[in-house]
């Protein structure tokens, strides 16, 4: 198995305890941001908004976001179909952080695929049984 398709589809956890200090060193300028499907108020996934992101998700009406690792504005969907319409955008008490509420698109709202090839509805499809075990949640 590929290192990614391991990272992504495997039960062996290896989670990055230092993305928000690499984020802080590489001298990003954003906020976290959580999506959540404002029907069913799962959490989609967290990503990343610096202020042009912002303003661009307002202006489209639909999940914008930046892509740390990439340096570059992230439109979620744009090339998967997968869009996420903005319902509502909040901030926290302490202003740094935001939460999109938002509906799915199209199928799906993770960049990853189950088994039969379908996009994923969240990003949070695998337990975490143990500091070094995850395992699969659904079929």
């Amino acid at each position: 198995m590929a290192e990614d398709n391991e990272l992504e589809e495997g039960t062996v956890a290896r989670i990055d305890f230092g993305k928000v200090a690499q984020i802080g060193r590489d001298g990003h300028q954003v906020v976290p941001v959580v999506l959540q499907d404002a029907d069913s108020e799962d959490v989609l996934f967290i990503g990343y908004a610096n202020e042009e992101a912002l303003r661009l998700t307002f202006e489209r009406r639909s999940a914008v976001l930046y892509s740390t690792s990439r340096n570059e504005i992230w439109h979620k969907g744009a090339t998967s179909g997968d869009t996420l319409s903005l319902v509502e955008v909040r901030v926290n008490c302490e202003q740094n952080s935001l939460l999109y509420r938002v509906r799915r698109d199209g199928g799906g709202a993770c960049h990853t695929r189950d088994a039969d090839g379908n996009s994923r509805p969240g990003c949070y499809y695998r337990a975490v049984d143990s500091p070094t075990e995850l395992r699969h949640l659904g079929g």
